[in-house]
């Protein structure tokens, strides 16, 4: 990917963020802990380094969800926005519809499919990982 510039909102558009590139990563993770935090069947995220993403405006609030975990939602209206790990601390993942231009960035893999709800067929032919890439595929 590039080192483009990309710019997102949260639903209710207090929350505005800025990330640029490489946007790497690019995924639609089937994690239970995912679909939790976001009240869906899964999320598409694009992973940065953590200092090349920043608010703009508006507040958020940050909810450790694991001892290792910690995402960022808006603070008005919930919208789910961030996702750090400590074991990638340089890191930072941000959901990509949230992007003002959220047709931009396409995933490209589906991660944690061992967590994949039974309901949900895979057919966009991407490349699948019961965890992560280099822990095993199907």
């Amino acid at each position: 990917m590039d080192s483009q510039t990309y710019f997102g909102h949260c639903h209710c558009g207090n929350v505005r963020f800025e990330a640029s590139g490489p946007i790497r990563n690019l995924c639609v993770c089937h994690c239970e802990s995912c679909r939790r935090a976001a009240g869906a069947a899964f999320v598409a995220w694009g992973t940065v380094n953590a200092a090349h993403f920043r608010i703009l405006s508006g507040e958020t609030s940050v909810v450790r969800t694991s001892a290792d975990v910690e995402r960022t939602f808006c603070a008005n209206c919930g919208s789910s926005l961030t996702y750090r790990h400590t074991l990638r601390a340089g890191e930072l993942d941000f959901t990509l519809v949230s992007l003002d231009t959220p047709l931009t960035l396409a995933p490209q893999m589906h991660i944690w499919v061992q967590d994949k709800l039974p309901w949900i067929e895979l057919s966009d032919g991407l490349p699948q990982f019961q965890t992560v890439p280099g822990q095993g595929s199907t």
